[in-house]
């Protein structure tokens, strides 16, 4: 059965300290735009993701971009109607355990956790590559200091990480302006070449992008804009969440998609042949295009990106295992824990719970991971497009919320499609996830279900309940 929106406080009644722990209420849609931007980290996607992209797709990768931001909007709609439905710093698992049930809410918290703790992680070990032009250093130990950094500045308040991450991505976006302008004034080939699906194969030869092949990057291509449903996460800080959350959501994914694919057509038309695009070294190509002094600027520019990025994560992070605990999701002694909040209004256990083993992660090989994690999004994005599709009904439907145009037919489009595009991806990957989801359900099974009157309970703040 559905928790819909049941109070915490309910599960326990006659124990005050038991009462859920409550985030300060201290941003508004401008620091929430920040922070959820932050996440999306166009720079650092546009420099450590979308190269991958190139290697795979050549020429067609604006394009699948593009299709994926298409689909984002119909994501971004569904998250912004239940997110301003259902404002809870759990984010995806919160609306969907209220809406489709507890046990596809508890799968969903996984595969969000799957995701947001290991992106940061392997982005972080990507700043030693854009440090290179001023120091070498080494890409594990680089990655490990940016994630310890980055968990010192989530212990401060969120107001402050919002002006951190504000100025941070401010240099991002004149990295992006850079690459975009100089991309655009070397151009050596016409903007037909968008769509002219080539890809250089290992020998430099011309090979064709497939639909196929198209559709199977559509996973990254979700990934690349991911970030906007950090807004979601943010919700129980925001001012007045049932109308900022819809507000910080969309222009989040516009804002972030127009400083992602503006550079990427750039660096389409500007890279001098297939071979030169499909490397992806878009550092080189920038050094080729102006000098030494403008590359370095644009990598220096990454690195701070990516450790703007790195706060921000584990920002979100921590908000979604502090509310896993205030629902009690695991054994009693953990969810005290990590349901403690500091001095600044963070929930401090939490945070140092995801940005220590971040640190670990960085000596571990994660290169694979990437393809589970475009799975897991992917898969997410569908059950929240399920949610979505049963989110009008009793007792919800009279809720005060944003609603997205056109429902129920972008739902069900949304839920069509993202089954297909899971169809394409690669088994190996499949099977990682679909292993980690069954461990998952097993924990569901032997643990959760047969504590259902205490643990598993998705709650509300007091001042957002309907």
């Amino acid at each position: 059965m559905t928790d819909t929106l049941r109070p915490a406080e309910d599960a326990a009644p006659g124990h005050p300290s038991d009462s859920p722990q409550k985030l300060k209420r201290s941003i508004g849609v401008v620091g929430g735009t920040l922070l959820t931007l932050s996440c999306v980290t166009p720079a650092s996607t546009l420099f450590v993701v979308v190269p991958d992209l190139f290697g795979t797709l050549g020429t067609a990768t604006a394009l699948t971009i593009a299709i994926g931001s298409l689909l984002c909007i119909a994501v971004a709609f569904c998250y912004a109607e239940l997110g301003t439905l259902i404002p809870s710093a759990g984010g995806e698992y919160a609306m969907v355990s209220t809406l489709a049930g507890r046990l596809t809410g508890w799968l969903v918290f996984v595969l969000s956790l799957l995701v947001v703790m290991i992106v940061p992680p392997v982005i972080a070990m990507g700043t030693a590559d854009y440090l290179a032009p001023v120091v070498h250093l080494d890409p594990s130990l680089t990655g490990a200091a940016v994630m310890l950094l980055a968990t010192l500045a989530g212990l401060l308040d969120l107001r402050a990480n919002a002006w951190i991450t504000g100025i941070f991505l401010v240099l991002e976006v004149i990295a992006a302006a850079v690459v975009a302008v100089l991309g655009f004034a070397h151009g050596h080939r016409g903007l037909d070449s968008l769509l002219s699906m080539q890809v250089a194969d290992t020998h430099g030869h011309t090979d064709t992008v497939t639909a196929a092949l198209v559709v199977s990057g559509l996973a990254i291509a979700l990934f690349v804009t991911q970030g906007f449903s950090t807004a979601v996460y943010l919700s129980e800080e925001l001012e007045h969440p049932r109308r900022d959350v819809a507000r910080t959501v969309l222009a989040t994914l516009a804002i972030s998609t127009v400083i992602i694919l503006v550079p990427v057509a750039a660096i389409t038309l500007g890279a001098t042949d297939l071979k030169e695009l499909t490397g992806g070294d878009i550092s080189s190509m920038v050094t080729a295009w102006s000098n030494t002094a403008v590359g370095t600027f644009v990598s220096l520019c990454v690195a701070l990106a990516i450790v703007n990025a790195g706060i921000v994560m584990v920002i979100q992070n921590s908000r979604v295992l502090f509310a896993s605990a205030r629902d009690k999701a695991w054994p009693t002694p953990v969810n005290g824990l990590f349901s403690k909040l500091g001095r600044f209004g963070s929930p401090w256990v939490a945070t140092l719970a995801v940005g220590v083993p971040g640190a670990l992660f960085c000596f571990v090989d994660l290169d694979t991971l990437y393809g589970v994690t475009g799975v897991s999004v992917t898969a997410m994005y569908l059950l929240v497009a399920v949610a979505a599709l049963l989110g009008r009904r009793d007792p919800h439907r009279h809720t005060p919320a944003w609603r997205m145009p056109l429902w129920p037919a972008l739902p069900i489009l949304l839920i069509v499609v993202l089954t297909y595009v899971l169809t394409q991806q690669d088994l190996g990957y499949l099977l990682w996830t679909g292993g980690i989801t069954a461990v998952a359900t097993l924990y569901w099974a032997l643990y959760l279900r047969p504590r259902a009157a205490t643990h598993w309970l998705v709650s509300l703040p007091e001042d957002t309940r309907p």
